[in-house]
């Protein structure tokens, strides 16, 4: 069995889509639910799942404490779900491409500390882009720069806006990250 550990800063969407996608899996296990804001309703969520869920401050997740006891859970993989801080460099070695991100956005482009939500889709708005996206990456000790394992696009129409831009981005991220979660978590 493949034990996932999922942070996670805000209303918990994807932490629900994902929970929902491999409840019937006796393979994947979401073991944990790391939280670093205690006013998420992402927590809500983790307690009607039934999934522990452990609320944690800077300090806490700086500490290599951190890094021991998911490596004690036996954790295969993290998993940042809308989760906003910068990974230490403890949790990146104790799990070396072990950690991946979902970003509403194609990167490179509309990545980078500030760029989450709808900040990114203002930008791609903005900028009237053709495409925007949503793509999947491993973690490493920069924002949104690790190596890229999948991403999706979806067309911007006429008078697209933030809103309907990220109703579309949504729809991407919840079909995808389980998938690819899934998919990592047999090939590894």
């Amino acid at each position: 069995m493949k034990r996932l550990s999922i942070f996670v800063s805000g209303g918990g969407t994807n932490l629900q889509r994902i929970a929902e996608y491999f409840a019937e899996n006796p393979e994947v296990e979401i073991a944990n639910v790391i939280c670093n804001n205690p006013n998420a309703y992402a927590i809500e969520r983790a307690k009607n799942l039934n999934i522990p869920c452990k609320i944690i401050n800077r300090a806490e997740f700086k500490s290599e404490e951190l890094s021991k006891e998911l490596l004690n859970q036996k954790i295969d993989l993290i998993v940042l779900a809308g989760f906003l801080w910068l990974v230490p460099q403890h949790l990146i070695d104790a799990f070396p491409n072990k950690i991946i991100n979902i970003h509403p956005a194609l990167l490179p482009k509309y990545g980078g500390k500030g760029f989450y939500g709808e900040h990114v889709h203002e930008a791609v708005v903005a900028a009237k882009e053709e495409y925007s996206g949503i793509t999947i990456h491993y973690v490493n000790e920069h924002y949104d720069s690790g190596d890229i394992i999948f991403q999706a696009k979806v067309a911007l129409e006429e008078g697209e806006t933030p809103d309907s831009l990220a109703a579309k981005i949504h729809t991407l991220e919840y079909k995808h990250y389980p998938e690819v979660i899934e998919k990592l978590t047999i090939d590894n």
